[in-house]
């Protein structure tokens, strides 16, 4: 029977642990694919948990080893799709100050007064969530009265009303593009900005800031949107 080399199954095992760290997120493989990233600062981030998914000491595993496994992920990745970009580049934004949001128990009373809610308020802003636990409701701040009325006697998980929602409207190709939304998402967090909330309806994109973000996150998803057009003038 064949001896297997204890150091080349080593590098076998890291290389195997690193792809699974990177395949978890989106930014690190596009910053690996446009070669803009720091290999030795992105190898210190990710050997503790490589370390992590080998069931090692964070000492045993080297960040030169981490360092030669994301050099070997170059080309495994694409860049951010030109398909994406044309999303993106089609998109618009707008927000809505004043806005509320409530979380309450799923129960079959819940969903009719959610149902009874969205019928009298049709011409309202009101947009709902589910899970297999709990309804989520982002709603218009002047009918946060009516909405806790209508569900009182529910379990109440949450509720927020000094928040904003930022409605990011993209052409129907978002439903078969991957990638658009973790781009939001990308953007806003690295201008510290935190989503409480978002809901997807076909099209729309609802991103749920604080009041004190509100501006922030319009501003940021407003220059994506920019900067893939120009990349696009570009390549045209």
């Amino acid at each position: 029977m064949a001896r297997h080399d204890p150091k080349l199954v080593k590098e076998v095992s890291v290389m195997k642990a690193v792809r699974d760290e990177v395949g978890y997120d989106f930014s690190v493989q596009d910053a690996i694919a446009r070669d803009y990233v720091n290999l030795s600062a992105l190898a210190r981030m990710l050997s503790p948990k490589v370390a992590a998914r080998l069931r090692q000491r964070a000492k045993d595993v080297s960040e030169q080893s981490v360092v030669t496994a994301l050099k070997r992920l170059r080309g495994s990745y694409p860049a951010v799709e030109s398909g994406v970009g044309s999303v993106i580049a089609q998109s618009t934004v707008n927000v809505r100050t004043r806005v509320s949001k409530v979380s309450v128990e799923k129960t079959k009373r819940t969903q009719q007064a959610v149902t009874n809610l969205l019928s009298a308020h049709q011409a309202d802003f009101i947009q709902v969530s589910e899970s297999l636990s709990s309804i989520t409701l982002i709603f218009d701040q002047m009918l946060h009265g009516k909405v806790r009325k209508a569900l009182s006697g529910a379990e109440l998980l949450e509720e927020g009303a000094d928040c904003a929602a930022i409605t990011v409207h993209s052409p129907d190709k978002i439903v078969s593009t991957p990638g658009c939304i973790s781009l939001f998402y990308n953007q806003l967090s690295r201008r510290h900005v935190n989503v409480e909330d978002t809901v997807s309806c076909y099209t729309d994109t609802i991103l749920v800031v604080s009041m004190k973000d509100a501006s922030r996150a319009f501003e940021t998803l407003t220059e994506l949107i920019g900067q893939e057009k120009e990349k696009l003038g570009a390549e045209g």
